[in-house]
């Protein structure tokens, strides 16, 4: 890679863009890039050199050696037609990462869910036991401030995203997959098999010297195993595998298991996040970690200092007895798994989901409305849809709700906006609650207002 080259970055303010360009702004590129609004993200790059421009024209585009763009851009962006016309190189956001992941000792972190958080643990493990990796996270680590560092070391650590088949354009040195579930068909067809399949051609891409780092616990995993050519090693909880997790006890905002290799216990391990999944995306963390030299007895010292990733439980609030907490959950797993971890501070639970995509919502209607069982109360808001989504008849937050009174929560109510929301808890919320807001929209807003009039009082 030639750092003398002009990068420019169309919606350069998005957690995965962001993160690049502020690599090769680490690394010595010249970095434009445009958005539709200015944000946190954007001033920090602004901050460390890159040029930002706010709103779309064609001549941003010139004296770039290289336009990058995102699957949520149009197609028809007038940046991208310029690029075109101009014949500048025009890349995915995807194939930029690989430039970098590819070319080095590539950790590529892929899953249905835990994708951010277990990125995260690795590159701040690696980051304190020395090994100085550059780093790609599609969130911000809370213990860093940041979700993007260019390392002189010789790993590179990122989220390998699936949702549109991007995840393929990497030939990692270790490919980890934390669970395989049916999310995002509507680019794969509707067809579970086809996204399966894709799973498996990213985990045949791993380099020969490098090994697939993937949990037995999980059905899908297992099914795709005989179909993998690359070096496997297993995790687990339930499922005999190479690594097992036993004695867990799972506390308030901590967790603490021990780790065996085979018939050798390496020790004890105590994080500092909550939650059983968190229990699989550190035995991830620790494997890639041991596969890249770093003594067990380090790597559990430096774990136990995560404190997460930004909207993954992230707690905003903690006043009064009252816990305000957000997080990024937007499939039923996910949900329920989040749900459960707030369970262990013995508080009353008030579920604030968004659902995000008619197409998600349509395809897990009957998932989601099994998922809400351990909430002491349950909001569901309108559905947040990426702009150019088509709304798919039928699908709507109000009949969502029926099936959650049906299936899983008789307290569930519909209460369509954000300032709905905010409204309705600022009557009701009381010492003891935890108010729990989940999507992937922009549902955090309710808690991060919550919180001011709570402080405020």
């Amino acid at each position: 890679m030639n750092t003398s080259e002009h990068i420019h970055f169309i919606g350069i303010g998005g957690y995965g863009m962001s993160a690049i360009a502020r690599v090769m702004l680490e690394m010595g590129f010249t970095v434009t890039g445009s958005d539709v609004a200015s944000q946190e993200l954007t001033e920090k790059l602004v901050a460390k050199g890159a040029k930002v421009y706010i709103g779309h024209t064609a001549e941003q585009v010139h004296g770039a050696d290289i336009v990058v763009y995102s699957t949520a851009l149009s197609k028809d962006n007038v940046e991208v037609v310029e690029a075109e016309q101009l014949n500048i190189p025009v890349l995915h956001r995807s194939q930029m990462l690989a430039r970098l992941l590819n070319e080095r000792k590539g950790v590529a972190v892929a899953g249905a869910h835990g994708k951010t958080t277990t990125s995260s643990m690795i590159a701040l493990v690696m980051e304190k036991c020395g090994t100085d990796p550059t780093y790609i996270i599609g969130g911000e680590i809370m213990n860093v401030g940041t979700n993007a560092k260019a390392g002189q070391g010789e790993h590179v650590v990122a989220e390998a995203d699936e949702s549109d088949g991007s995840f393929l354009q990497y030939h990692p040195w270790i490919g980890v997959v934390t669970n395989l579930e049916a999310d995002h068909l509507e680019n794969y067809n509707s067809d579970f098999e086809q996204l399966k399949g894709a799973y498996v051609q990213f985990l045949n891409q791993v380099r020969e010297d490098g090994v697939a780092v993937v949990c037995a616990d999980d059905e899908n995993i297992r099914s795709i195993l005989p179909q993998l050519k690359s070096s496997i090693t297993t995790f687990g909880i339930k499922t005999d595998a190479e690594y097992m997790a036993s004695e867990i006890v799972l506390g308030d905002r901590k967790v603490t298991f021990v780790l065996s290799h085979y018939e050798e216990k390496l020790g004890t391990v105590e994080l500092s996040v909550p939650g059983l999944h968190n229990v699989y995306n550190a035995m991830a963390t620790i494997i890639v970690c041991l596969k890249s030299g770093i003594p067990f007895a380090s790597i559990a010292r430096e774990i136990l200092e995560f404190n997460g990733a930004k909207r993954r439980f992230q707690v905003i609030s903690e006043k009064d007895g009252i816990i305000i907490i957000d997080d990024y959950a937007h499939h039923p797993t996910e949900i329920e798994a989040t749900i459960s971890a707030a369970k262990a501070t013995g508080k009353r639970i008030i579920a604030v989901f968004q659902p995000q995509r008619y197409s998600r919502t349509f395809f897990l209607l009957d998932a989601f409305s099994r998922a809400f069982s351990e909430a002491d109360e349950v909001i569901i808001t309108d559905i947040y849809s990426p702009a150019g989504e088509k709304q798919i008849e039928g699908v709507h937050s109000s009949k969502l709700v029926e099936l959650i009174v049906q299936n899983s929560n008789s307290t569930a109510r519909y209460i369509p906006t954000k300032e709905m929301v905010l409204e309705d808890l600022k009557k009701r919320v009381v010492s003891g609650d935890v108010i729990l807001t989940m999507g992937a929209g922009d549902i955090w807003k309710v808690g991060s207002e919550l919180a001011k009039d709570l402080n405020n009082l």
